[in-house]
């Protein structure tokens, strides 16, 4: 009996040791993870996927400097589905994973408003590289930031190419999202405001049959449609409008920017336009690298909004770095948050970014670019029509304080 007792003590001994040194383990590996919200599935997978592997590439590259303080850097990829109800889930899932500092994303605004009021409820830092509606910055949200520019600025940049094509009038539709229909009612003030007469503005969730939105539209003969959306109803709505005998001026935003607008609108694509607040990775003379490694990682280019998303992944990593220095610990996601928000002239590979009051970039880029091939591999080598540097709203007021005293 002595020894049977004796021996379950040992075996005792050996489990506490075992569970003991797990335990420290535990406290020893410095586990810190970036997430990323994106749509890796459906139709607007191209885009998404892209922005994915763009952090992923940035986590792998840009992680030495934690990695030498100890920590161990994770990324944690999430599929919004480019869906509110998806995202929303999504984020009060990675809310609850302490070791999640800093998310980056979304692709969509719809899906970033929702998702972002859960981020800022727990204090976790958001860098969006894609995301232009207004709302998403003008809340005041503290954790909430952009590398990108804003809808109010792209809709009347979008208006003002229009008018100085010569088009006298303009039919407007939108694809109901936050992001389509926000930009496209930026757009329709403008143009009224330029001259335009818009003979309708229009809201439409088709993605297949456009016939009966067609048909309307040509008995009205627009000089120019323009049409806020996303590229996967795009591109099929301007191959349909040409088969139907539509010849003017087709114009949009960039959810209009994927190879695959190149793919699913055929050689009715060439010559459109769009506006865009991320040029092709070719322009930024800092990107060649990304675009060398990320070829050679992923075999295929980048997609649009991947420098962007490198640089948002970037700057959420240098905070963590910054914060955990201050802190001499893994830092709180407050601190992370206030560390980013503080950015100021950060040299990414899409230009110096420095975040206003409200977390966008004081000075956004605009870009009007003409579709040039049907072929989607061209897509790159759309040709850059213009190129605008325009101050954030917060910005362009603080500058018009300034010059007034």
């Amino acid at each position: 009996m002595k020894v049977k007792r004796f021996s379950l003590f040992l075996l005792l001994m050996v489990v506490a040791l075992a569970l003991s040194a797990t335990v420290v383990g535990a406290q020893d590996a410095k586990v810190i993870k970036i997430a990323s919200q994106t749509p890796l599935s459906g139709p607007q997978s191209a885009l998404g996927s892209s922005m994915s592997n763009a952090v992923a590439l940035a986590v792998e590259q840009l992680s030495g400097p934690l990695t030498e303080m100890g920590y161990t850097v994770e990324y944690v990829p999430f599929d919004d589905q480019a869906t509110p109800d998806v995202g929303v889930s999504n984020a009060n899932n990675l809310v609850n994973d302490p070791a999640i500092l800093a998310v980056v994303g979304h692709l969509n605004s719809g899906v970033a408003i929702p998702s972002s009021e859960v981020y800022d409820q727990f204090n976790l830092l958001m860098v969006s590289p894609a995301n232009t509606n207004p709302r998403v910055t003008d809340r005041g949200l503290t954790t909430i930031n952009r590398v990108c520019g804003r809808d109010d600025l792209q809709g009347p940049t979008g208006a003002r190419f229009v008018a100085s094509q010569g088009a006298a009038s303009v039919y407007v539709l939108h694809d109901t999202t936050a992001y389509g229909q926000g930009v496209a009612e930026f757009f329709q003030v403008e143009a009224a405001n330029l001259g335009l007469t818009v003979l309708g503005f229009e809201g439409t969730t088709e993605a297949s049959n456009f016939e009966g939105v067609i048909q309307p539209i040509l008995a009205l003969a627009p000089d120019a449609i323009y049409f806020g959306g996303i590229y996967s109803q795009t591109g099929i709505f301007i191959n349909q409008a040409r088969a139907a005998g539509y010849t003017g001026l087709f114009v949009g935003p960039d959810g209009f920017d994927s190879s695959e607008f190149a793919q699913l609108a055929g050689e009715a694509g060439v010559g459109t336009f769009y506006t865009s607040v991320a040029g092709p990775a070719s322009i930024y003379p800092n990107a060649a690298q990304f675009v060398a490694d990320y070829q050679a990682k992923f075999g295929e280019d980048p997609q649009p909004f991947a420098a962007q998303s490198y640089d948002a992944t970037a700057i959420a990593l240098q905070a963590i770095q910054v914060a955990a220095e201050l802190a001499g610990d893994v830092p709180s996601r407050a601190a992370v948050a206030s560390v980013a928000r503080g950015t100021h002239d950060y040299a990414g590979l899409t230009g110096n970014i420095t975040f206003d009051a409200y977390g966008d970039p004081e000075i956004g880029l605009y870009y009007v670019i003409q579709v040039g091939s049907s072929d989607p591999a061209a897509w790159g080598s759309n040709t850059l029509l213009e190129t605008l540097e325009i101050p954030s709203p917060f910005k362009a007021l603080e500058d018009a304080m300034m010059a007034g005293m």
